[in-house]
C-alpha cells in the first residue's frame, strides 16, 4: 500500500510541475451573455478573422442566429463565407493536412476553447502578440511562448515591438496623472486602425462571443436555476412539516 502511494505521488508531481511551469499573468476577462450587441461584435469578428482558419463545428450558424437576434437571411449574407447554409455546422473549408504543413499542427477547433483555458487566458492571448524575428512568422505571443499562429488582426491592432504589458494593472500616478501601463503595448512596430483601447474593446467583444460558444445556455440556465431553487425551498418546507407529523405518531 506504502509503495502504491508513493507511485501515485511521484505521478502526480510532473504535471504539477508543468502546470505551474506555464502560468503567466493574466488580465481578467469577466463575460456577460446578455450583452446582445458585443455578442453581435464578436460573431463578426470571429467569421471575419478566425474562421479562415479555426471552426466552431459543434455548433450550427441558425442557433448563433436565432441567439444573437440577427435575421437569418442577414446572417447568411454578412456572416457565412464557405457558401454553407445557415443550418449547417460552423466548418471551413482549410484542409487539416496542409494546415499542418503551414503551422506544424491543424488549427483546433474553438467552439468550447473558453471553456478549456478561461475566458481572461483567450483576451490576454488576442492581445499578446509581438514583433519576434526569430520566430517562422514573425511573432511571438506573451501569453502563449513560441506561438505558431501569424497575427492575423495586425491590421487592427498594429503589431507590438516589444513583449506587452499582460498582466500588468494599469496605474496612474499621483503627481503627473500620467497612466502607467494604461495600453498593453508600449511600442509599436506597426500601427493598427484602433487604437489600444478600441482594440481592447474589440478582444473583449471576440472573447465574449467565444464565451458564449461554449456555452450558449448559460444565460437560460441561470434562469431557471431560480426557479430551481424556489421550488426546492418550498418542497423543503413541506417535507419538513410531512415528516415532524409522522414523527408526532410515533413519539
Amino acid at each position: 500500500m506504502r509503495k502504491l502511494i508513493f507511485g501515485l505521488v511521484f505521478a502526480i508531481l510532473p504535471a504539477i510541475g508543468l502546470a505551474a511551469g506555464v502560468a503567466v499573468p493574466l488580465d481578467p476577462m469577466e463575460p456577460d451573455h446578455t450583452n446582445k450587441e458585443s455578442l453581435q461584435r464578436g460573431a463578426a469578428l470571429f467569421t471575419n478573422y478566425c474562421m479562415g482558419c479555426h471552426s466552431m463545428e459543434y455548433a450550427r450558424y441558425k442557433r448563433v442566429s436565432d441567439d444573437l437576434e440577427v435575421p437569418a437571411q442577414l446572417f447568411e449574407e454578412n456572416l457565412i463565407f464557405t457558401g454553407a447554409k445557415i443550418g449547417e455546422l460552423m466548418k471551413n473549408s482549410m484542409n487539416k493536412d496542409m494546415a499542418a504543413d503551414w503551422f506544424g499542427a491543424p488549427p483546433p477547433d474553438l467552439t468550447l476553447e473558453t471553456r478549456v483555458r478561461g475566458e481572461s487566458w483567450v483576451y490576454s492571448y488576442l492581445r499578446g502578440f509581438y514583433k519576434d524575428e526569430t520566430r517562422p512568422l514573425g511573432v511571438n505571443n506573451a501569453v502563449f511562448d513560441l506561438v505558431g499562429m501569424p497575427h492575423v488582426m495586425v491590421d487592427l491592432q498594429g503589431l507590438c515591438a516589444v513583449k506587452p504589458n499582460i498582466g500588468v494593472d494599469a496605474s496612474v500616478e499621483p503627481l503627473s496623472g500620467n497612466i502607467n501601463n494604461g495600453d498593453v503595448c508600449p511600442e509599436y512596430a506597426i500601427e493598427g486602425s484602433m487604437s489600444g483601447a478600441e482594440f481592447d474593446q474589440a478582444m473583449w467583444d471576440l472573447t465574449n462571443f467565444m464565451s458564449y460558444m461554449g456555452d450558449p445556455v448559460k444565460v437560460e440556465r441561470e434562469r431557471l436555476g431560480i426557479f430551481v431553487l424556489i421550488f426546492v425551498v418550498i418542497f423543503f418546507i413541506f417535507a419538513y412539516l410531512l415528516n415532524r407529523e409522522y414523527w408526532k405518531d410515533v413519539h
